[in-house]
């Protein structure tokens, strides 16, 4: 989408100690299949802190319903992290000059984690006016998150609008090592509702990788 408004983009990654580290390496794929002005990759030891199944070694969530993934917030959340994300996507906003940072949170098919709600993101677009200098100077940076409210279904149409190849793309929250979807986690489980309300089969599954 933002290639599209024929901005200049610079794509951000960040090791956090994740275990589904197979995403890093689809992350340079799919930033070089967009010929991205620069992608670069960011290390933020989140095992440290802990908190979350997917930064330490407490199973992942299975073959979980609807109603089980809206009931609380799952084990898949990690603390801030989409704070440390946006924190380091803003410094780095702020040395490039660049007037938006585009994050693809999503709060109508998701998992109750509480940074991907519209009031979260408001807040810290608020709140990197008041803590940058471009801000301070008249120059606000914008944060768009423009798949905020769209289905699952709604984003992988508008995805293959784009010339968005999906054999390239990752989801799973536990992938086995040779980066295969478990099929069974939250997010598998969204990502092959979305496909089927599209009507779409998933060409991720066919990849002999991932």
């Amino acid at each position: 989408m933002a290639t599209r408004e024929r901005w200049r983009c610079h794509a951000l990654s960040v090791d956090y100690g994740q275990r589904h580290r197979a995403e890093l390496d689809v992350a340079r794929r799919v930033a070089q299949s967009f010929g991205v002005r620069d992608h670069r990759e960011v290390t933020v030891d989140l095992r440290a802190i802990g908190g979350s199944s997917l930064t330490s070694d407490t199973p992942v969530p299975k073959d979980r319903d609807e109603r089980a993934m809206s009931a609380g917030i799952p084990s898949t959340y990690v603390p801030a992290r989409n704070t440390v994300f946006l924190s380091l996507a803003m410094a780095w906003a702020e040395v490039v000059g660049a007037e938006a940072i585009v994050i693809g949170v999503n709060a109508l098919d998701y998992s109750g984690y509480p940074d991907c709600r519209p009031e979260y993101i408001a807040a810290f677009e608020y709140m990197a006016s008041l803590a940058t200098k471009a801000g301070v100077e008249g120059r606000p940076l914008r944060i768009w998150a423009p798949l905020q409210q769209l289905s699952k279904a709604a984003i992988i149409r508008l995805g293959l609008e784009l010339g968005v190849d999906y054999s390239l793309t990752h989801s799973c929250y536990d992938p086995s090592p040779d980066g295969r979807p478990c099929g069974q986690c939250d997010s598998c489980i969204l990502r092959a509702k979305g496909f089927a309300e599209a009507g779409l089969p998933d060409p991720a599954l066919s990849r002999d990788r991932i």
